[in-house]
């Protein structure tokens, strides 16, 4: 990393800790009373998923459940701390769970959901003041719209982090949130290699208010993956949000450009580019009608497109998840939302067209939709759909259908 790099980094985690004051706020009175008078969770998703990919012989029947169980403390002399654990179950089973969790499954498509259990997140919390907190252990990180760094929470196992967390809203206008991340911990679990990666990264992210509308977030994410040479990058980038008034409703506008270079141990020396461009507008009757190009570089030599491996991928570039590796050549999306809400329920459908960004390839186009809705405070719905239609000789077909039942307690 560059020396200058470094400095920033330090610079920014000593502005936290000069900061530090005990907040007082909510205290209990000792750490029995801290530890005994948190508050527990239970949250259970229930999952079918259905895929029908042209290159496999078997269509994918997956049934799976998640226990979630968590504890918060409450908080003693600045401290608090945070437990959760999640169980994945398989019903039925005739799929892929990926990265080798099911070896005799290869006949079948990956649903990326692996049985097993997980400690999904173990940290402690200490707060500086009403303004500043470090977060140590087992933790989310979701920066921005999770497009660079995610928990990939469609998954029933999410991806966390074993990582030193800063935050703080002290300087005026500005959240700042630096990770140093040692470990990776993967939605494929500590039983295969692919599951958990030995990292040495620093995430750097300020997101700063111009006015009540808009707001520019600044970023910069160093990987070292000690396990995959190839998802070591350095990210520099800078994302614009905002919104003005269009007629009875609103447009939301998003402009975000990064640069990107390989990083640590990364055998390929490469540069590449992102650009994302969006507009969305939204009336008072719940319709909302949205256009967007997103492009991630290419090139024509292999091992040199543009990556986000910490990202929550399935967010992006179509629910088929046939991108969740940039292709060689790179991808341009240019995408149509349209979202609706009718009664209780919230409608969505997103039109993709893929295209290379070196060589003129067209990869195909998708259409996704999905409907979802809640049954009460504690229970909700969701219906999914993801069909993608690749070019003869290329990326497969694939159509993907959900089902999801989810319980909050």
């Amino acid at each position: 990393m560059m020396k200058s790099t470094r400095i920033v980094l330090l610079t920014a985690a000593s502005l936290l800790i000069s900061s530090a004051t005990l907040a007082v706020a909510d205290e209990s009175a000792t750490l029995a009373d801290a530890l005994t008078s948190g508050k527990t969770g239970v949250n259970v998703r229930a999952r079918y998923e259905h895929v029908d990919q042209d290159n496999f012989l078997e269509k994918a029947d997956a049934v799976t459940a998640r226990l979630r169980l968590n504890y918060r403390t409450g908080q003693w002399s600045g401290l608090s701390g945070f437990v959760e654990y999640d169980y994945v179950f398989h019903l039925l089973n005739d799929f892929n769970s990926g990265a080798g969790t099911s070896p005799d499954k290869g006949q079948y498509p990956v649903v990326a959901d692996p049985k097993g259990a997980d400690l999904n997140q173990l940290y402690l919390d200490y707060g500086f003041n009403t303004d500043s907190k470090a977060r140590f252990g087992r933790q989310r990180i979701l920066l921005d719209n999770q497009r660079f760094v995610g928990g990939v929470g469609w998954r029933q196992n999410e991806q966390t982090y074993d990582a030193l967390t800063f935050s703080t809203s002290a300087i005026s206008k500005t959240n700042l949130s630096y990770s140093y991340v040692g470990y990776v911990r993967r939605i494929f679990g500590d039983g295969v290699p692919a599951g958990s990666h030995n990292v040495d990264s620093h995430l750097l992210n300020a997101r700063i208010a111009i006015n009540d509308a808009w707001s520019v977030t600044p970023y910069y994410y160093y990987i070292d993956n000690k396990d995959a040479a190839a998802a070591s990058t350095a990210t520099a980038g800078a994302r614009v949000v905002g919104s003005v008034k269009a007629a009875e409703g609103k447009i939301s506008l998003v402009a975000e450009f990064a640069t990107q270079q390989d990083a640590g141990n990364n055998p390929v020396n490469f540069d590449a580019d992102y650009a994302h461009l969006s507009g969305m507008w939204s009336s008072a009757n719940g319709l909302s009608l949205g256009l967007a190009y997103e492009n991630l570089g290419g090139n024509v030599l292999p091992g040199m497109a543009f990556r986000t491996p910490l990202a929550t991928l399935h967010a992006f570039q179509g629910w088929a998840d046939k991108f969740l590796s940039t292709p060689d050549a790179g991808i341009s999306d240019v995408f149509a939302t349209v979202k609706f809400k009718a009664g209780k329920w919230n409608l969505a459908g997103v039109y993709h067209d893929f295209s290379s960004d070196v060589g003129s390839i067209d990869y195909g186009t998708e259409f996704d939709v999905s409907a979802g809705t809640k049954l009460s405070d504690n229970y909700s719905i969701l219906l999914k759909g993801a069909f993608f239609s690749g070019e003869p000789g290329g990326i497969a077909d694939t159509s993907k259908v959900w089902i999801m039942f989810t319980a909050n307690y």
